[in-house]
């Protein structure tokens, strides 16, 4: 049993239980929050697809039926759904919802593979920690759970971390497109993408300084500059859309798991 003497926060918490259970022999680590939203009966449901090879990372997902977002207040439930699609763009698991769920479950030798120091120390860990199983390819799947709400005063307001989501969601976004896509690999999403971003960055400067022009000497701008302008924006808006696809179906679907298995087989013939 672990005991931290003194107050700390949950990711320092989560950091602390994660690094110990691996040195403790322990396969699978699963984590449940004390606040009664988390029916432990659930267990077996995130355990089950990490024992069978088809996942590295479960979490709960309280998006999946229609009645379990009954109980869900309308602001929990807005800002569920803002983050979500945030983490979408900035962790690249594009099939999962609910991110900032803390039932989840974990295969120790992936979370070996990640620095989890670096981890964020508070609401942000969830969505930290799907940005960091991303660069390592691991596979995440959302378990159905339902939603459970009493009269308890949730300390995470959306006005306040929303923008703190923001800023931290497109920071990860940045470092993820970088690494993904510049520094691990060079692929057709990456021309996709700065293709994309050239075409509208150029097609709107020229647009900016027609209008100028055309402000400053009351000449209206011809139909043929008007093309110039509009044309490599479109073209880019439809490249940029093409990469959001490439990046949809570039999930990663091989359990990381897996491949560290064979490596610990290999090396022990």
């Amino acid at each position: 049993m672990l005991y931290n003497p003194e107050n700390r926060r949950r990711g320092r918490c989560h950091h602390h239980c994660l690094q110990s259970c691996p040195a403790d022999g322990m396969d699978i680590v699963v984590k449940i929050d004390g606040d009664g939203q988390m029916n432990p009966a659930l267990l077996p449901l995130f355990v089950r697809p990490l024992r069978r090879g088809q996942a590295d990372y479960t979490k709960g997902n309280r998006f999946h039926r229609p009645e379990s977002m009954q109980g869900m207040p309308p602001v929990r439930l807005f800002g569920n759904a803002v983050l979500s699609f945030l983490t979408k763009l900035s962790c690249g698991y594009w099939n999962i919802m609910d991110p900032t769920n803390g039932y989840t479950a974990a295969r120790t030798c992936v979370l070996s593979e990640l620095p989890l120091d670096k981890l964020e120390q508070r609401y942000f860990f969830e969505t930290d920690m799907l940005f960091r199983l991303n660069t390592v390819r691991a596979v995440v799947k959302d378990v159905p759970m339902d939603a459970v709400y009493a009269d308890e005063e949730s300390h995470l307001k959306v006005s306040r971390v929303l923008p703190e989501f923001l800023r931290k969601n497109c920071s990860r976004l940045w470092r993820r497109y970088v690494y993904n896509y510049l520094v691990r690999d060079f692929n057709v999403g990456s021309l996709y993408s700065l293709c994309g971003a050239l075409l509208v960055f150029m097609g709107t400067l020229f647009g900016a300084w027609q209008w100028i022009v055309s402000s400053s000497t009351s000449h209206p701008a011809t139909s043929g500059t008007v093309m110039l302008a509009a044309l490599p924006i479109l073209i880019g808006i439809q490249c940029l859309i093409a990469f959001l696809h490439y990046d949809v179906s570039n999930i990663p679907t091989e359990p990381l798991s897996l491949s560290l298995q064979r490596q610990v087989d290999d090396s022990n013939p």
